[in-house]
């Protein structure tokens, strides 16, 4: 059984109402700068030395550098007379962080309470209006170390930008291994990589279901390219659909009860829907192009997809029930892999330009595109954090294939692992908590 994590608010501490609070970082601006925050050592409060603080502080550290929200001034780079401070200030001397350069100061304490126990306390200050934002305390198995500080470094997201972090949520992927392709999952940061099929055979396009509990994806198992279903640590293979050609690309509903995917048929392919358990199959699409890649909208009343109708693959849009088609876009001459944004404003795609494939974003209305990517090689599969700030996407540009995350404005673009490539196919999940 789970453990419980407990998280106790510290009510020492008085904290403004945060609905009136002040926002530090317009993420949906096109741009913004950074907001410096200092990080002097954790401390354990143990009675003899501990390991810990130094991890926490490595993984904290990590977590604010990626989230591209935070210029990270670490200890080692604090003015001189503050390289030595650790832990929680008592009493708080405003004056004396003021040449630390920040304009919010993070600090924290570990305690080991008991072999089965641990305890993480955090602090959050504004330097500059001088006041205490936030303090909260962890407690949860030490094995959960990981996702503890995880869970601090959303809820300094949460305070300086109106939104909750995502770090605590997982990406899934395909990894080519010789002649096979297996699904991996790794956290936001690139750790705890986990394969969880292994059955040497190809299995491509991972979808996560809506509780997180389980993953969609096609695989050639017996031959034929079916879809399956699976639990997240890749027990109870289930097949939903083995209809004779492609069972593909498969995109759940928001509510979990359906399936939209791509079937193809003699040289044909159309939308379909099904039921979450492979019954009630429905054809959306009668076109006489070829449609493919559904994505749902996060109110799960339309479908975004590609499709040749018009000559070239292009992004359409139609009701979920199939009705109501349009065209979403009219630039370039090859657009494929829509996602809909979390947020339901937008819809990331890989379109080719400038004879490469970059990934792009565009409004649901069809204003506003954006070229997220700029680099060389060629950027395909994106797909959106659950908060609609991150992209996810496979590239070579620096080679191989891998899986790389940027913020939706690219910026602060990174490879979640440090694999030595073969991977494409992101999938991000939702919150795990």
């Amino acid at each position: 059984m789970k453990k419980y994590l407990k998280i106790l608010p510290l009510l020492f501490f008085f904290s403004t109402n945060f609905a009136e609070a002040r926002i530090y970082i317009d993420i949906n601006a096109p741009t913004f700068v950074p907001i410096p925050i200092a990080m002097p050592k954790w401390k354990s409060t143990d009675r003899y030395p501990s390991p810990l603080p130094a991890k926490v502080y490595e993984i904290l550290t990590n977590d604010l550098a990626l989230s591209g929200f935070f210029k990270v001034i670490d200890y080692h780079h604090l003015p001189p007379q503050l390289q030595d401070k650790e832990g929680i200030p008592s009493p708080m001397v405003w004056q004396e962080w003021i040449p630390s350069g920040g304009e919010i100061l993070l600090v924290g304490e570990t305690f080991q309470v008991s072999e089965n126990l641990l305890r993480l306390k955090f602090y959050l200050f504004d330097l500059v209006e001088q006041k205490h934002l936030v303090g909260k305390q962890y407690e949860d198995h030490p094995k959960n170390l990981r996702s503890m500080v995880h869970r601090i470094s959303d809820e300094v997201v949460l305070q300086l930008t109106g939104e909750k972090g995502v770090h605590n949520t997982k990406i899934a992927y395909v990894v080519q291994q010789g002649k096979s392709k297996e699904i991996f999952v790794a956290d936001f940061d690139g750790f705890n990589v986990r394969q969880i099929t292994q059955n040497q055979s190809l299995n491509l396009n991972p979808s996560w279901s809506p509780d997180n509990k389980k993953i969609v994806f096609t695989s050639y198992l017996r031959r034929n390219p079916d879809l399956y279903l699976m639990d997240i640590d890749g027990k109870n293979l289930q097949r939903l659909s083995s209809h004779q050609g492609l069972n593909l690309a498969a995109s759940w509903s928001p509510d979990g009860k359906k399936i939209a995917l791509m079937m193809g048929f003699e040289g044909k392919s159309d939308i379909y829907v099904m039921d979450a358990n492979g019954g009630n199959l429905k054809r959306l699409t009668k076109g006489h192009g070829n449609e493919a890649s559904p994505t749902w909208s996060p109110d799960g009343q339309w479908i975004a997809f590609v499709s040749d109708r018009s000559g070239t693959p292009q992004i359409y849009i139609m009701s979920s029930d199939g009705t109501n088609v349009r065209r979403l876009t009219f630039e370039g001459n090859y657009n494929t892999n829509p996602a809909w944004s979390p947020k339901g404003d937008r819809i990331a795609y890989c379109g080719r330009a400038g004879g490469r494939y970059h990934i792009f974003t565009i409004g649901v209305d069809g204003t506003g595109l954006r070229k997220v990517t700029s680099h060389s090689g060629n950027s395909e599969n994106p797909c959106w954090s659950p908060d609609g700030r991150y992209l996810a996407f496979s590239s070579n540009h620096t080679g191989a294939s891998k899986i790389y995350i940027t913020n939706m404005n690219g910026y602060n673009i990174r490879s979640l692992t440090q694999s030595k490539g073969g991977e494409t196919s992101p999938a991000w999940s939702r919150y795990f908590d």
